[in-house]
């Protein structure tokens, strides 16, 4: 097996089973158990159960920061923010299960010191989604945008209905956030 494949493997199996049991309450070894390997092969691709959160940090945070690169090079107009909008929320839907680990594991996430990266990332978006001549409402209408999409991925899931459907209304409500800051700012 390609190693590549090894390593998505073994992100994926960690993140079912810390959702399952906890952080705390997961070793290595089971790990390795779930995936049937060895606790040496385990050790090939990561040393401790650190190494494999701050691995799926790194892996969702590409396309944030590819976001972030290619928002800065944009004109600040409504259509590029709609766009960064659109883009996010396909970068949360793909970290969804990460963002529910971060959700049920906070006290992990902060001593890991990854929370403090993501939430750097997010205050570099939600500077990209507004204009300094924008008022207070407007502004805040801006950062909702974002944080609808957090809570579209965390507390959704509750919500009877389509899963697409859903997808779809959380992202339209958050383009309308942004939408309506930019009124009268053109």
């Amino acid at each position: 097996m390609a190693r590549g494949n090894t390593r998505q493997r073994i992100q994926d199996v960690a993140l079912g089973l810390f959702a399952e049991q906890g952080y705390e309450k997961t070793s290595l070894r089971e790990i390795a158990e779930r995936l049937g390997v060895t606790k040496a092969a385990l050790y090939y691709h990561f040393k401790t159960k650190e190494d494999i959160v701050i691995s799926l940090f790194q892996d969702m945070a590409r396309p944030i920061d590819d976001l972030i690169t290619w928002a800065e090079e944009q004109p600040r107009t409504l259509e590029t923010k709609q766009e960064i909008v659109r883009r996010y929320h396909a970068a949360l839907l793909g970290a969804a299960p990460l963002f529910r680990f971060m959700q049920e594991n906070q006290a992990t996430v902060r001593d890991l010191s990854i929370g403090e990266t993501f939430k750097e990332r997010v205050l570099t978006l939600t500077e990209l989604m507004q204009e300094p001549d924008f008022s207070m409402a407007d502004r805040v209408r801006c950062i909702s945008a974002l944080f609808t999409m957090h809570a579209g991925v965390f507390y959704m899931q509750h919500v009877e209905g389509d899963p697409e459907e859903k997808h779809e209304a959380i992202l339209e409500v958050a383009v309308d956030l942004v939408t309506q800051a930019h009124q009268g700012h053109a």
